[in-house]
């Protein structure tokens, strides 16, 4: 690796040092897993969150970004990770009972926090049963709720850490790639939004996704210590709308090329998507290009 070399990841640029700090991470970590090696490059490079706490999961996908480029070998994993395996935890699942009607009739609508194993695996379970994109772990700090209602179960979302680079968004919120990198975890991705398919109620998704950006101000604050400012998502043209969102307040701000995130050499086609923001307060610009 030349000096002038740096290789950007998951916000952090790993020159020269940071390269052999890995390094010898790798060759120092008793028993040698990727795990350890994550936890012994958190501290040292002092890479926590606003709580103080190591980011090991945005360490993890750095670190295997850098096995890859052939700048470090990494450990063999030892249990794998999970990709393109089914969820294997049993889950008892809603009965489909149809329900329509308005979103008024319902009665009082809650957002319950997922919190532990039991509710998390509902959550999993409902996203690759039900779901068009299946069930894949949300990046980075999350926060997932089931969506409830005097007659049960109507749904989940869930939010994760926002896409790295999009264009439009980025021209929009007029943020160079420093403050990116600075400000955005105070950026949300609405990752999953699911009203089960047997739940026709009218307007019940938007009043969902007002009551989600309420919540989300006072609960990721409470989890990670960051208070969101804007969230973003992705609908796929030509087979949403993305009605529920628009009568949310969300606005659109442009599409995706349809390239997706790992095509560097950019001959993917993956589906065109909308870009829609929904700013969780008036100064979210200033803030974010601070």
């Amino acid at each position: 690796m030349q000096a002038a070399t740096v290789f950007n990841a998951c916000g952090v640029a790993f020159g020269p040092d940071e390269v052999a700090l890995v390094r010898a991470a790798i060759e120092q970590a008793p028993p040698p897993n990727r795990a350890e090696v994550a936890r012994r490059v958190c501290a040292g490079l002092g890479w926590t969150d606003a709580m103080g706490q190591p980011k090991l999961m945005s360490c993890r996908v750095a670190l295997l970004r850098l096995h890859r480029a052939g700048l470090v070998e990494l450990p063999a994993p030892s249990c794998g990770n999970g990709n393109g395996k089914r969820l294997t935890r049993t889950v008892e699942l809603p009965e489909p009972i149809p329900l329509s009607g308005s979103v008024e009739a319902l009665g009082p609508l809650e957002l319950e926090w997922v919190k532990g194993r039991e509710r998390s695996a509902l959550w999993n379970r409902l996203i690759e049963r039900y779901h068009y994109l299946g069930y894949t772990p949300l990046p980075g700090a999350q926060m997932r709720y089931l969506i409830h209602a005097e007659h049960g179960l109507l749904g989940a979302i869930g939010f994760g850490a926002c896409a790295w680079r999009v264009a439009p968004r980025d021209a929009w919120i007029g943020w160079d790639e420093a403050a990116r990198g600075r400000s955005r975890a105070r950026v949300l991705n609405n990752a999953r939004f699911l009203i089960l398919p047997w739940v026709q109620v009218r307007n019940l998704a938007s009043k969902v996704l007002a009551l989600a950006s309420a919540r989300l101000r006072e609960d990721f604050p409470r989890a990670y210590g960051i208070e969101p400012v804007l969230l973003e998502t992705f609908v796929e043209v030509g087979r949403f709308a993305g009605t529920c969102y628009r009568a949310a307040n969300w606005v659109e701000v442009g599409v995706t090329q349809g390239r997706g995130k790992l095509d560097r050499h950019k001959r993917a086609r993956l589906p065109v998507k909308a870009v829609l923001m929904r700013p969780l307060c008036r100064g979210f610009r200033r803030v974010l290009c601070a």
